[in-house]
């Protein structure tokens, strides 16, 4: 999303599948949205608000569910992380890889009213050629037919062998190693992916 000169990101999962799942992530997307719109900066404001928008609609709805949830601000080289969601892979120019836990930059949504107390953010600065991967589990449990999962350390390695070509290079790379790894194993969660290298 496109805000006052910046770019928020969002990068999610709901458990479950079906529509009740469904709703909820766009429940989201449109919280995410109305906050913007009314310009909550204060980050701590923003996620308890966003959090009982989706507890209040989940305990309405009888759904049990929640969702992890990261939020990347992008601003002329400057990322702030928040949210807890999968680990965010960091990549240096030179192809180094840093692994970012977002354990303790917030809790799931839905669970708790208020979720104030988790809210924490991580300052990272991308010099030129850096970059960051984002994913959902998706990707990194993903199945083989031997029942072998993707997982992190594979996916760190081709972002790593690839990390001199674009970020649509490095991109496809990733879904082509996936593709390989699945062959003919069904997929059992949605795959997203997304690859964002500083210019």
């Amino acid at each position: 999303l496109h805000h006052n000169g910046s770019v928020k990101i969002g990068i999610g999962d709901v458990t479950g599948h079906g529509l009740e799942s469904g709703m909820l992530m766009l429940m989201v997307q449109t919280a995410v949205r109305t906050l913007l719109i009314n310009q909550e900066t204060d980050v701590v404001k923003f996620w308890n608000t966003l959090n009982r928008v989706i507890y209040d609609n989940a305990q309405r709805m009888n759904a049990d569910r929640n969702i992890t949830l990261a939020l990347v601000d992008y601003q002329q080289g400057h990322l702030s992380l928040s949210g807890q969601h999968e680990k965010l892979i960091l990549v240096r120019a030179n192809g180094a890889i840093e692994e970012i836990d977002t354990i303790d930059l917030g809790m799931p949504l839905g669970l708790i009213p208020d979720i104030t107390q988790f809210v924490a953010q991580k300052a990272i600065f991308l010099s030129s050629g850096d970059g960051v991967v984002l994913y959902t589990d998706g990707v990194t449990e993903a199945e083989n037919q031997q029942r072998e999962q993707y997982g992190l350390e594979r996916l760190c390695a081709i972002v790593q062998a690839n990390w001199q070509h674009s970020a649509q290079e490095v991109r496809q790379a990733i879904i082509q190693s996936l593709r390989n790894h699945i062959d003919k194993q069904k997929v059992y969660d949605d795959v997203t992916l997304l690859v964002l290298k500083q210019k």
